[in-house]
């Protein structure tokens, strides 16, 4: 009965337009004084006990990392590198936008963020090649959504501040998944501009590579100082997080000099208010978690799956399809933020490995940032090209459909996500 009264009125608020942190604060408060004995002392202390943990420092500096990138050149010079290696294949540019995507989430952590870096220059370079306006859309949009899976990652922090789960066993099972899926997205690509005979670009010599290499290799080495210093043990995600944020402002400020310092505040400025908006919804999501712990919900939840007979299979389709439909109204990291303590438990009693379930979350936030009403990447992507919404969804259908399956593959076979994590020792 409480939780239906907790979700009741956090879906009213939601519906009135509210923003979703302002929604959950007011969901907990409403429900603390009207239906509880908890006193307000212990409200507060939660509220700074929860954010009180080291992982969450990692959130600001990956979106400082992030915006320097964006900003400093980076994605520029890893579209040229990608477009020497796949250019002349069908598609070529296309294939070039998936790969430049899958290199620039690695050092940026973020979909949006991957969206607008690389969308901004090859969506234009698509449109004078011959590419219909529809077929770039549909490749960055969907490409972009690669930032939440392949590590670093923003969300994967934020389902570890919520679960306990190690960050680093996180970021080393998001790496074959993430690369498997720009691999579908790739081939879904490839198979399109070779139906439609779209252009190709002429092959580029290896000295030419060599260049392109040569020029975006500063860049591409931040994936070897952040995934390279947590898995030899040099230092932990946040410290990574830190390093990556300092390498970023030097890359881009005194390597590439595409960034003035007088740039340099602006780039602060928006990074702290992204992460302030973040952090806002952090708090009030703790909030949020500790009602649900408080009134034994997860617990009951458990209780009653375990006794309808509902195996780990069945469990796993329904969190799918929850997920996907929460999607549909929010965005990702206020899901996690919500559903994680909620079925986390759940899962954790029908033998569900952490590990495995934070990457299945993470796979699900990537289709809901590709469809409407609330995909941002749509929104970003339309941002670029000036297309509708509608017209952006139909354009993203055939990449979507193979996120779907590849959310099915991912649900069950866990191997997918496991394997390198515990090749490193990290999971059991």
């Amino acid at each position: 009965m409480n939780a239906l009264v907790i979700f009741g009125l956090l879906a009213v608020l939601m519906l009135t337009g509210m923003p979703i942190s302002i929604s959950l604060g007011l969901t907990v408060l409403t429900f603390l004084f009207t239906m509880t004995e908890v006193p307000l002392e212990s409200v507060a202390l939660k509220l700074f006990t929860g954010i009180e943990k080291f992982e969450i420092m990692a959130i600001p500096f990956f979106i400082l990392a992030g915006n320097f990138l964006t900003h400093g050149g980076v994605a520029k010079r890893m579209i040229n590198f990608a477009s020497a290696m796949v250019g002349h294949w069908y598609g070529g540019l296309g294939l070039a936008g998936v790969l430049a995507c899958a290199l620039f989430a690695a050092v940026s952590g973020s979909s949006p963020a991957t969206v607008v870096a690389i969308g901004s220059i090859l969506l234009p370079a698509m449109v004078k090649a011959g590419f219909p306006n529809r077929f770039g859309a549909g490749v960055i949009s969907t490409s972009g959504a690669l930032g939440i899976l392949i590590p670093p990652s923003i969300v994967m922090v934020m389902y570890s501040v919520a679960t306990n789960t190690s960050v680093g066993a996180l970021f080393m099972a998001g790496v074959i998944p993430g690369l498997a899926l720009a691999g579908v997205l790739g081939g879904v690509t490839w198979y399109r501009a070779r139906k439609f005979n779209y252009p190709r670009q002429p092959k580029a010599s290896w000295a030419t590579r060599l260049k392109a290499l040569r020029e975006s290799i500063w860049g591409l080495f931040l994936i070897v100082v952040v995934m390279g210093g947590i898995y030899s043990g040099i230092f932990t995600p946040t410290e990574a997080a830190a390093m990556s944020a300092v390498y970023a402002f030097i890359v881009a400020v005194f390597v590439y000099k595409d960034m003035g310092l007088k740039d340099v505040p602006k780039v602060l400025l928006n990074s702290a208010n992204m992460a302030a908006m973040l952090l806002y919804i952090i708090t009030n999501a703790v909030l949020f978690s500790f009602i649900m712990t408080n009134e034994n919900i997860p617990q009951a939840l458990g209780d009653w799956i375990l006794q309808n007979g509902f195996g780990p299979i069945a469990f796993l389709l329904a969190v799918n399809i929850i997920l996907l439909l929460a999607g549909n109204f929010m965005e990702p990291s206020s899901i996690v933020l919500i559903f994680a303590p909620i079925l986390f438990p759940v899962a954790v009693k029908l033998g569900i490995d952490p590990v495995h379930f934070g990457i299945l979350m993470v796979v699900n936030m990537e289709v809901g940032m590709c469809h409407p009403p609330v995909g941002l990447n749509l929104y970003v992507a339309s941002g670029i090209t000036k297309m509708g919404i509608t017209e952006l969804t139909v354009a993203v259908w055939p990449w979507l459909l193979s996120m779907l399956g590849f959310l099915a593959v991912v649900t069950y076979w866990p191997g997918l996500s496991l394997w390198l994590p515990r090749m490193l020792g990290m999971v059991a």
